[in-house]
């Protein structure tokens, strides 16, 4: 299934390619802030923070009518995720390059995602005619996210009531990360025309997931239920908003 998934936006960007003498095809870059959160399905485990971010990519965008085109690409999108409070005391990242016994949490416990991920959009954009300088468009995606860095932070106490500290800062949780993401998304926004076939981008993009982003290796025990242990399997999506800023050729 992954091998299905990475190479179906190859497939999609050399049709693209071969398409270019059936229409207009246009190349760009993009750098633009983001800002990410996490939610849950779990009453337990909540949003506590967001994580300020940076998406870089290579922008593509084949018009099959004069103002419809499919849309692709690839890029970097850096420290995506945020920070969830559990709720209860449990055992959270067991898989994680922890100190002995630092998974063994409180109460209380915040626990910070800094994730990048290799993102691969395809979606349609929709402009309107010019209007002096200016266009006006709508792009709904998809987007195919793969995980390639994920280090975390902690902000709580260990079960005998010690602060954890410095030995919350910057874990590899690669393991406990689940390595595809897949969200859609909507954006809008304003293209100004420079010069010829070149102009400025700039809008709003809101990005939704719909994956699990934890593959919920932790334990937490439940305080209705007299302390049992309990696996922690709530399902955690990211969500973002990015201010898109590029260049279209």
């Amino acid at each position: 299934m992954k091998k299905i998934v990475f190479i179906l936006p190859i497939l999609c960007w050399c049709s693209l390619s071969l398409s270019a003498q059936e229409g207009e095809i246009r190349f760009g870059i993009q750098a633009s802030p983001s800002f990410t959160w996490m939610d849950t399905d779990n009453a337990d485990v909540n949003r506590s923070g967001t994580n300020l971010g940076l998406k870089l990519a290579m922008l593509s965008e084949y018009y099959f009518r004069e103002n419809y085109a499919v849309t692709s690409g690839i890029g970097f999108h850096f420290n995506a995720g945020g920070e969830m409070l559990f709720e209860e005391p449990g055992e959270y990242w067991p898989d994680s390059e922890l100190n002995p016994g630092l998974d063994s949490l409180a109460a209380g416990a915040k626990l910070r995602y800094n994730l990048q991920y290799v993102e691969i959009p395809i979606g349609l954009k929709m402009r309107t005619r010019e209007f002096g300088y200016v266009r006006y468009f709508l792009q709904p995606s998809l987007v195919m996210g793969f995980r390639s860095q994920a280090r975390g932070n902690i902000d709580g106490r260990r079960f005998d009531g010690s602060t954890v500290g410095d030995d919350g800062e910057k874990i590899n949780i690669r393991q406990e990360v689940s390595g595809l993401n897949l969200s859609w998304a909507i954006g809008g926004g304003i293209e100004y025309t420079l010069s010829g076939t070149t102009s400025l981008l700039a809008g709003l993009n809101l990005q939704f997931g719909f994956t699990d982003t934890t593959k919920d290796s932790g334990t937490y025990f439940d305080s209705n239920r007299g302390g049992e242990a309990r696996s922690e399997d709530s399902r955690a999506k990211i969500s973002g908003l990015t201010f898109q800023i590029g260049i279209l050729f």
